[in-house]
């Protein structure tokens, strides 16, 4: 009479396969979570900087600061941040986050 299981050396040599390649795994997810927050607030400086193109053609200046475009309807208020939380300001009439 066989018994067909795994022995306890068998065990661990496949809880420690699958430690190593999660060990592997997380700093990279980590990784590209950074590179899409960076991206994302790239993308909405581009936003804002339309909207600060849209407030010349309207008012024939420039906008102080982003919440004129913010009171003049151009922008949300959720759009004056990126999603991970970094602030968007303007700097020579174009849009940049804090570094």
């Amino acid at each position: 009479m066989s018994k067909k299981a795994f022995t306890l050396l068998e065990m661990i040599v496949v809880v420690m396969i699958v430690a190593v390649l999660f060990l592997l795994t997380v700093p990279n997810v980590s990784n590209v979570m950074d590179s899409v927050d960076n991206n994302a607030c790239k993308a909405m400086t581009k936003v804002v900087d339309a909207a600060i193109v849209q407030f010349k053609l309207t008012y024939g200046q420039y906008p102080n600061s982003i919440n004129d475009l913010v009171n003049a309807g151009f922008l949300d208020n959720e759009q004056t941040n990126c999603s991970n939380g970094k602030s968007l300001y303007l700097n020579n009439n174009h849009a940049v986050y804090e570094q």
